[in-house]
Formats: C-alpha cells, sequence, structure tokens
C-alpha cells in the first residue's frame, strides 16, 4: 500500500504554514514534505513534527530568489560558492529536522551559457551537496521538471536526469520522479516508472491538466498505485498539487489509502 506524505506547500493552505502540521495529522497523514522550510526557526517545525507525530520525508536545498522566478542555481558555474552557502543551509535544517532526503534544484539555464557547460556546473554542484550530506546519512535526489511550467528549467527528462547521476557518480545521489512533470513531458509512465525505479527514491504527484488532485485529469492513478505495489516501491508519494476548491474536498480520493 503507498505512503502518503502531505506537502505543506500546496496543501492546507488555508492555514498559516506552521498550523498545517496538525491539520495534516488529522486528514491522516503520517509523513509531510515542503519546499522551503529557511523561513521558519528550524525547532519551531521539529516541535512541531513530533508533537503531530509526523515523519519528515523531504525538503528543498535553498533555490536562490524565488520571488524573482530563480528555480536554483547548480547549473550556473557563476554562481558555485552561493550554492555552497546554501548547502550549508540546508544541512543545518537537515540536521535539525532529521531530513532522509533532499531536492536539489537544478536552476534555469543561464542567457548565454552553453548546455554543455550547465551540465558539467550542475554534475560538480551535485558532487559537492552528496559529499556534504552523506555523513548525515542523507539523500540528494535530483527532479526533472516540466517546461512548460518553468520555461528554461535545466532538467526536464527522466533518462537526461540517469545520465547526470551517472556521470556524479555518489552513492546518496538519486533521482526524484513527479508523475505530474513527467506525464507533461514524456508520458509513458507505467514503463518509465519501471525503468528508472531503481533509481527512484521518492515520488510525487498531481493530476493533469491543472496540476490538481488525482481523478481531476487524464492519469489513471488507481492503476499506477497498484504499479508501484507490484513494483515493490516502499519509498514515500508527496501529495503535491493544487488542490480544485480546498484542501479537505481535494483528500475524497485519498481515503482509501490512508485508512487502509
Amino acid at each position: 500500500m503507498p505512503k502518503f506524505a502531505a506537502n505543506l506547500s500546496m496543501l492546507f493552505t488555508e492555514a498559516p504554514f506552521i498550523e498545517r502540521f496538525g491539520l495534516a495529522q488529522a486528514a491522516g497523514f503520517r509523513g509531510v514534505e515542503f519546499l522551503f522550510p529557511y523561513a521558519f526557526d528550524a525547532d519551531d517545525i521539529r516541535q512541531r513534527l513530533e508533537r503531530h507525530q509526523l515523519q519528515l520525508v523531504l525538503h528543498n536545498l535553498p533555490p536562490g530568489d524565488w520571488q524573482a522566478g530563480e528555480r536554483g542555481m547548480a547549473c550556473d558555474p557563476r554562481r558555485f560558492e552561493e550554492f555552497q552557502d546554501s548547502v550549508g543551509l540546508g544541512l543545518e535544517y537537515a540536521r535539525e529536522l532529521g531530513t532522509p532526503r533532499v531536492h536539489c534544484m537544478a536552476g534555469i539555464l543561464p542567457g548565454g551559457l552553453a548546455p554543455e557547460r550547465a551540465r558539467e556546473a550542475y554534475i560538480r554542484s551535485l558532487q559537492y551537496a552528496a559529499d556534504q550530506f552523506a555523513p548525515l546519512g542523507v539523500e540528494v535526489l535530483v527532479e526533472p521538471l516540466n517546461h512548460f511550467d518553468i520555461p528554461g528549467y535545466f532538467l526536464n527528462h527522466s533518462r537526461q536526469a540517469l545520465e547526470i547521476l551517472a556521470a556524479a557518480a555518489r552513492p546518496n545521489l538519486f533521482l526524484q520522479y513527479d508523475i505530474y512533470h513527467m506525464q507533461r513531458m514524456e508520458g509513458e509512465l507505467a514503463n518509465t516508472i519501471r525503468a528508472c525505479l531503481p533509481n527512484i527514491r521518492h515520488i510525487q504527484l498531481a493530476d493533469t491538466p491543472g496540476r490538481h488532485e488525482p481523478g481531476s485529469g487524464e492519469i489513471n492513478y488507481p492503476f499506477l498505485f497498484g504499479l508501484l505495489d507490484a513494483l515493490g516501491y516502499e519509498g514515500w508519494i508527496g501529495c503535491e498539487y493544487q488542490p480544485r476548491t480546498h484542501t479537505g474536498a481535494s483528500l475524497a480520493w485519498l481515503a482509501p489509502y490512508l485508512h487502509a
């Protein structure tokens, strides 16, 4: 049976962030994830996790200036020192929160930079991050994102991600497979998941079109959940979607899985 984690950056946004932990527990979740914890005190987050008996399964490394449209900096060789600093901050939070895995965003391809140089920079950044997190036993993940939602994002395809992981060659580097993004970029979900599964350590979901809850669009999620069970996937599935109305109404699809 799949294990589902509530993405607190996307769900329960009817309440302030720090109150969403209790709402997730009340809805039946036992795991949570979020994009960025850095605007909040790590001890406050840890206390909420403990109070509500929730397991934190994932958060992202700092992305640069998110409000200005930045989506990471790992592929920009000119920002390697800034990237190192971001890893340091991510380490502080991972250590305090007991985070088992972090997502390292590739970033948008800088104008005028050849893709080959961006790839080299990204691999170097991943190796640095993986080496820094290894003593904590933390896995560093890469996630291909679709270029419709994020034009210019450097990492767009699962095959590209696997090639970069192989080139970086670190034992704690793995793939974060987002079903929504990969449906938009590749389709062929079942066969792609089957091929990528040895490298997958985390999965996220949303339906398309609209990036809403499962059952709102074209993806056959009951089939995919059955496939993941059949393949022996034991990791978490992060519910990273935008509810069509409000979070409570968007969770009807999940009830059979949370209470099974």
